[in-house]
């Protein structure tokens, strides 16, 4: 099979392996589509990676069972999740897999066959198209809706988003959808142009001027009720934290190293809520497939389709900085 290789500095190849063979438990798939996920860019740019790669977004065929796998059919359509756990515990029978307390993630999904946990597929319906399969069971609009559903209350009105990448986009897309007045925050002029075709009522160019007053001066200096940080950079956060208003939420998606955050001034004494959302949990797939047949277009995240025998020129146009979601077709 061919298979995708980082080799480092932005440069990648597409090299010929054995084909896997599933081990019990796991499921050998035909890949239709696999996505780029921001995640993989410091491999792209850095060190690349010598075996396999950090693909972990991917939709395709069952063409082979492992042992002791029930419950799935070759042949079958399924999306693969990223994060997947021990498959017995009681948050992974109920589908949450990244509250396992042995979480893990296979990876080399950018290959024309992968393997998987049995567990961690989800079966896909035959009218589903695989760009909306690939984004409903992936990154791209898992961590959006798992990140909404902590955001329920009627009396949010205004969300900042801070960072117009892929994760940050697919908020742009649902928040919106969801009758929310969504300020997008980028760098990147062509993002904050996505980011309105996809549903953002204001963007805020974070080269110019003072963010934070970007942010108060379009909510009548109050500050939106949430600030969503999608970046994963300190000084977006601590923005975030000093653009909310009082007694507002910050969502955290962006991973980080340690940040110095005051428990009085950043929340006591402003009635603060902040939490953090990674991935999704497989057991919100149902609710997100009923949101996308209600008329949700998720497939819209995706800006760019590349045969995977492109996949170099897809990662070019990613790590541009001016994509959405950019799609691999196998």
């Amino acid at each position: 099979m061919r298979s995708l290789r980082m080799l480092g500095n932005s440069q990648i190849t597409i090299v010929d392996t054995p084909d896997p063979t599933p081990k019990p438990g796991e499921v050998l798939v035909r890949t239709a589509v696999s996505v780029i996920c921001g995640s993989e860019l410091h491999t792209f740019r850095g060190p690349g990676q010598r075996q396999g790669n950090p693909g972990h977004e991917s939709a395709g065929v069952i063409i082979a069972l492992g042992e002791g796998v029930s419950g799935l059919a070759l042949g079958q359509r399924v999306g693969v999740t990223a994060v997947s756990g021990c498959g017995v515990c009681a948050d992974c029978l109920a589908g949450r897999y990244t509250w396992c307390r042995k979480p893990a993630v296979y990876g080399s999904a950018h290959a024309e066959l992968a393997l998987a946990p049995a567990h961690a597929c989800i079966p896909l319906p035959d009218d589903l198209p695989w760009a909306a399969g690939v984004l409903l069971t992936g990154d791209g609009m898992g961590v959006p809706y798992h990140t909404s559903r902590k955001l329920l209350n009627p009396a949010i009105k205004n969300i900042a988003i801070f960072g117009a990448g892929p994760i940050g986009l697919g908020s742009v897309m649902l928040q919106s959808y969801l009758g929310r007045r969504v300020i997008a925050i980028d760098l990147a002029p062509e993002r904050l142009e996505l980011a309105h075709k996809l549903g953002a009522a204001d963007a805020v160019d974070a080269r110019t001027g003072s963010v934070v007053e970007q942010i108060r001066a379009l909510t009548g200096g109050n500050g939106p009720e949430v600030c969503l940080e999608a970046v994963g950079r300190p000084e977006t956060l601590r923005q975030a934290l000093a653009a909310v208003r009082t007694g507002g939420i910050v969502a955290i998606n962006g991973e980080q190293g340690k940040l110095e955050l005051s428990p009085s001034d950043d929340f006591i004494r402003r009635d603060i809520t902040m939490f953090g959302s990674w991935f999704f949990f497989a057991g919100e797939f149902p609710e997100m497939l009923a949101l996308y047949r209600a008329g949700f277009p998720a497939a819209d995240l995706i800006t760019h389709r590349f045969p995977f025998s492109e996949a170099g020129a897809a990662y070019a146009e990613f790590a541009a900085g001016k994509t959405g979601k950019v799609m691999l077709e196998y």
